[in-house]
């Protein structure tokens, strides 16, 4: 009996033991619990504090600055201004301006296109190109004519004197009367200077006169008709040489070497029937 008391009664101070360690080992944990509660509550308290102080802050910098916005929402605001193109110049212009639109150049005065300066037809350019070639023919034979100019001389027509020609220029047809005189020159009973406008049409004319020398020394009288007026001075021009030859024949050698006694029979030529002109075809499509 004795032996089963001790292992009752060993029994019973294990279990108490077993079970004071059990609230010892609870007891700790509601200990660490209890820190860990105090410990978050320091933090949330630290954090409050914080906001609190940032709040003071913005309140204080909202008074001093005025409408200035908080650091961090103006750095907020800067990152899509940041993103967005850099504005151009004449919208930056327009706003300078009050918002009105300004056009680039619109200050500067316009170019002018000449009439030389424009792009010029085909058709243009030949005609052009006709003029020059023709202008540069004239002077070179007015530069022949110069070189090969007859001596001036004194020349004296009898006062009976009247000398009867006939010069022709492609359509024209003039017939010339040569006199003694003081060097009238009438066209169909004007004036030469009225009949002819153009300075050339009237040296043309007169070239047999001047290389021959007889400018002063005769009048002379022209009924001209048909053609157009270049073709009447080149008429003109052939009939007066012609009446200075029979005046004079040594003369004939040097108007002839000038090309003065030599019938021009050059003309336009004629339309052909499906071209536009005498030679020019219509544009070929090969489709």
């Amino acid at each position: 009996m004795s032996d089963d008391a001790e292992r009752d009664e060993d029994a019973a101070a294990a279990a108490g033991e077993d079970a004071a360690g059990a609230d010892g080992a609870d007891q700790g944990e509601a200990a660490e619990a209890a820190d860990v509660v105090a410990g978050g509550g320091e933090g949330d308290g630290g954090e409050a504090a914080a906001e609190g102080e940032a709040a003071a802050e913005e309140d204080a910098a909202a008074d001093e600055g005025g409408d200035a916005a908080p650091e961090g929402k103006a750095v907020e605001a800067e990152g899509p201004e940041a993103a967005e193109p850099a504005p151009r110049p004449q919208r930056r212009a327009a706003k300078e301006s009050g918002g009105k639109e300004v056009v680039p150049g619109a200050d500067l005065e316009p170019i002018a296109i000449g009439e030389d300066e424009r792009e010029l037809t085909a058709e243009e350019r030949a005609a052009r190109e006709a003029e020059e070639e023709e202008r540069r023919a004239r002077e070179a034979a007015a530069a022949v004519d110069d070189e090969e100019t007859i001596a001036p001389r004194t020349v004296s027509v009898p006062a009976d004197t009247r000398i009867q020609a006939t010069g022709k220029r492609k359509s024209a047809v003039a017939r010339v009367v040569v006199r003694a005189g003081d060097g009238s020159f009438q066209i169909n009973d004007r004036g030469i200077d009225e009949y002819f406008s153009s300075s050339r049409h009237q040296a043309l004319a007169r070239q047999p006169l001047v290389t021959a020398g007889y400018e002063s020394s005769v009048d002379v009288r022209v009924r001209v008709h048909g053609g157009g007026i270049s073709g009447q001075a080149g008429a003109v021009r052939h009939g007066v040489a012609r009446a200075l030859t029979a005046l004079e024949p040594e003369l004939r050698g040097d108007l002839k070497r000038r090309g003065m006694l030599t019938r021009d029979d050059r003309r336009k030529e004629r339309k052909k029937a499906g071209l536009k002109k005498a030679r020019k075809r219509p544009q070929f499509s090969k489709r």
